[in-house]
């Protein structure tokens, strides 16, 4: 299927799907060489999700400062376009980035009825839950950064009145193509503002989505390693 493509080799959904779960097995039949070998890949992963986290936080201040921008702007008689589009993509990007970090901090609404029952059901409906929770938001971060790059390969942009400098524009290009071609990328670049491509406000909801697949993963090893869960809600008062 020309969706899963091969990639170095194997079908696309093997990366994907088998190989995760070839590792969550190993986790649960290994579960001392497991811990050996993740526990530095977990501490780096409680960074990421810590930094997206802060990353999220500062986009929700953004939120706030467009707002304050909005109402400084109408009582001085001042013209802000595209402020509303400009807050729009910075709540989307609030919303995706948080979501591996809000997981972590036990923040998403998990209904845990049956894993009360007793410890050893409790523990196989969670492993399960948790692999359907992967192979699901595994499922959704394929297609999330493959509308990032239908989008790029259209050109689309935004239907509103907000622009971003050129030079944002090949900031991120460095990242899709070779060092060799940076060179070039930059003197091509204008000083000009030009209209929004959509891939760019989508990058949050792709990083997002890669995130929150990853971090369910994650998670799920944790589980079969250390046979409790590690997404712990923060008591309520």
């Amino acid at each position: 299927m020309r969706d899963w493509q091969p990639f170095l080799g194997l079908p696309l959904w093997v990366w994907l799907f088998i190989f995760p779960t070839i590792l969550a097995a190993f986790c649960l039949l290994y579960r001392k060489p497991a811990e050996r070998l993740l526990t530095p890949v977990w501490r780096v992963l409680d960074r990421i999700y810590l930094g997206a986290g802060v990353v999220a936080a500062c986009f929700m201040v953004t939120i706030l400062l467009l707002i304050i921008a909005q109402m400084i702007s109408r009582w001085s008689s001042v013209t802000f376009s595209g402020s509303t589009e400009y807050a729009g993509y910075a709540m989307a990007a609030t919303s995706f980035l948080a979501m591996a970090h809000a997981l972590t901090r036990g923040a998403h609404i998990r209904v845990s009825i049956f894993l009360n029952m007793n410890r050893f059901l409790g523990f196989w409906l969670d492993a399960l839950a948790m692999w359907i929770a992967a192979i699901t938001a595994t499922y959704f971060a394929r297609y999330a950064i493959k509308t990032n790059v239908l989008s790029k390969l259209l050109n689309d942009r935004t239907q509103g009145q907000d622009f971003v400098p050129e030079w944002l524009l090949s900031f991120f290009a460095m990242f899709a193509n070779a060092p060799s071609k940076w060179a070039q990328i930059w003197a091509e670049t204008g000083s000009e503002w030009v209209y929004t491509p959509v891939w760019l406000p989508q990058l949050p909801m792709s990083i997002g989505t890669v995130l929150l697949a990853v971090a369910i993963w994650d998670y799920l090893t944790r589980l079969l390693v250390t046979r409790q869960t590690s997404i712990i809600s923060e008591a309520v008062e």
